[in-house]
């Protein structure tokens, strides 16, 4: 385990959201699988729609990097482990390249990937020169493979562009905007992958464009540091833990299953829109999704609306994040309207906004211990019910995220990332476990890490050993 791994990476970026990183980050994809080449794919940051596309793209595993949700050790395994299979890596950067603190670039800095630049090149000449230059130059310490333009609406118009560039930076080729490829968005990013029936058609256009404006070559290897290893212990060991999955609950962690996996669980996955009741299980695991676009369908399944109230009703845990606290309230209404009446078992009501409610990075202290993740949202909840603890964001992000807990339920809008804190998890889905947790007042948040700290996150969840699904 202590020998460096070799293999070609670029970690693809913007100088902006919005720029189409996903769509080239999947032609990328698509166009090596297509030549035979095994492809492993990352996505920087903490999203889970675009993994979708890159999932189906690559044909492998995408999992997230982010020097302070991840971590900078286990951002080093999963780098360390994909060099070892993979004949490329590709990481899609989020937001614009040097935005956030860590940004996109911290991580290619740290890890030492050259940074493919991709930029809108709609209504652009040769200042697509000058943008190209300031990302590469911007920081002179940064690795810098190229640039590449998109939706570019000519051949005339691609030559114009890469006629600009200047220092000798190298052109990765341009993606047509005509190709019909774009992939389609609503309010929390794109749409589902699950939920796009011709998505491998335009996964195969988008490469063939790419393969007919650009040289196909590998770009140079990187080598990639071998991680400090320490194994899960198996914290959950026989435990049986329903999952929801389906088109209204699908935002997980990959990581995290593997974790939980890893620990001994056995994990259950069960639709709280089609089947009649949960699975035989000693916990349930409700995660974020969209059940704003199914909390009609939701509230009709009252079978299954009933088998979640005798789960909570038995003493067993309860772990609900965003889409899945949401399903717990009164009721849910969505953009329309449309009121929906849901479990029940948390006091309160959820309405949906056009606007954005709350986007930030989260700590947050639990009685089980410190676990970080995110939130995004576009819902504003109204309940009565005392928070145990709220999140603090380490960049001052928008958004000190209430966390509820009534018996082993515990609820919230955070989308946990469970291998920060793997102990503290399986504290959440253990079954019979005394509730020592129930009469301490609510915990202060002094240990979360400051503004600019990348602090690591536990040896075991950074060390996690775990099969690939």
């Amino acid at each position: 385990m202590s020998q460096p791994r070799h293999c070609p990476a670029v970690l693809i970026a913007a100088p902006a959201s919005g720029q189409g990183k996903t769509t080239v980050t999947a032609a990328l994809a698509r166009l090596h699988r297509n030549q035979g080449r095994k492809v492993r794919v990352f996505k920087c940051g903490p999203d889970f729609l675009d993994p979708m596309i890159l999932e189906r793209a690559s044909g492998a595993p995408v999992y997230q990097l982010d020097m302070w949700m991840v971590g900078e050790q286990e951002s080093r395994r999963l780098l360390w482990e994909a060099a070892g299979e993979a004949d490329l890596i590709l990481i899609e950067g989020v937001m614009g390249l040097f935005d956030g603190t860590p940004s996109s670039a911290d991580l290619a800095r740290h890890f030492g990937v050259p940074v493919l630049g991709v930029i809108d090149g709609t209504a652009m000449a040769q200042t697509f020169g000058a943008l190209a230059l300031g990302l590469a130059r911007y920081q002179p310490d940064l690795p810098f493979a190229g640039v590449l333009a998109n939706r570019v609406g000519t051949l005339r118009h691609a030559q114009l562009l890469e006629g600009s560039l200047t220092e000798g930076l190298r052109w990765y080729g341009a993606l047509s905007r005509e190709t019909g490829i774009e992939l389609p968005s609503r309010h929390l990013g794109l749409v589902q992958a699950s939920e796009l029936n011709d998505l491998d058609l335009r996964l195969d256009a988008a490469a063939d464009a790419l393969a007919s404006s650009c040289e196909v070559a590998l770009p140079p290897a990187v080598e990639f540091a071998a991680p400090d290893v320490i194994a899960a212990e198996p914290l959950l060991a026989g435990v049986r833990i329903a999952v929801a999955r389906d088109e209204a609950f699908a935002f997980t962690y990959g990581a995290s299953l593997d974790l939980l996996r890893a620990m001994g669980a056995e994990l259950l996955f069960f639709s709280p829109i089609r089947d009649a009741g949960l699975p035989q299980a000693d916990s349930l695991y409700l995660p974020g999704g969209y059940p704003e676009l199914h909390h009609v369908a939701l509230s009709r399944n009252t079978s299954m609306l009933d088998a979640i109230r005798a789960h909570h009703g038995a003493g067993k845990p309860l772990l609900a994040e965003c889409g899945g606290m949401l399903y717990l309230l009164d009721s849910l209404t969505d953009v329309e309207g449309t009121r929906a009446e849901l479990v029940g078992l948390l006091a309160g009501d959820a309405v949906m906004q056009k606007r954005l409610a709350a986007l930030a990075l989260q700590a947050v202290e639990l009685p089980e211990g410190l676990l970080r993740g995110h939130t995004y949202h576009h819902s504003l909840t109204s309940t009565g019910l005392e928070p145990i603890a709220r999140g603090l964001s380490p960049n001052g992000g928008r958004g000190a995220e209430a966390v509820y807990r009534q018996g082993r339920m515990t609820a919230s809008y955070v989308h946990f990332y469970f291998p920060s804190n793997p102990t503290a998890v399986a504290a959440l889905f253990a079954p019979d476990r005394e509730d020592a947790f129930a009469s301490k007042p609510a915990p202060t948040l002094d240990r979360v890490v400051p503004e600019t700290s990348w602090a690591p996150l536990s040896n075991v969840g950074a060390g996690l050993l775990a099969k690939r699904p």
